[in-house]
């Protein structure tokens, strides 16, 4: 006669296979790239250019052209009346801001000498930007 000494049927513990296997499907899920056509939910962005933006009166806009002649608020200027009136505005407003706007097919040359020509003019804060 066999005596049964009290072994245990060997088992093997599934549980941290089982959560490995839930935190992959998880990680492959999240990871995977959603379809565009099933977004839902269309967004349109609003836009805006700089002349539709509400300006304070200390803001200034020089726009140079691709000839080299300038704009300062949509006025034709030389660039020594462009110095007289900025000094003129910025007496009246002394945070005056300018903002240097260069077409695209305008050259480097024709914007650095307008940004020289606002900085005689002693105006501190100054921005550049591109017209499309």
């Amino acid at each position: 006669m066999k005596r049964n000494r009290g072994t245990e049927d060997a088992t093997i513990n599934l549980t941290p296979m089982i959560d490995v296997v839930f935190l992959l499907v998880i990680f492959f899920m999240v990871s995977s790239k959603m379809d565009s056509n099933d977004s839902g939910v269309q967004v349109n962005v609003a836009s805006a250019d700089m002349q539709s933006m509400a300006r304070t009166p200390d803001q200034r806009i020089v726009e140079v052209r691709s000839d080299g002649s300038l704009l300062l608020d949509g006025i034709p200027m030389s660039s020594d009346q462009l110095t007289e009136t900025l000094k003129q505005q910025r007496s009246v407003y002394p945070g005056l801001q300018v903002s240097v706007r260069g077409d695209s097919d305008s050259s480097l040359h024709h914007v650095v000498q307008v940004m020289r020509q606002i900085e005689l003019a002693g105006v501190q804060k100054m921005g550049v930007s591109e017209r499309r």
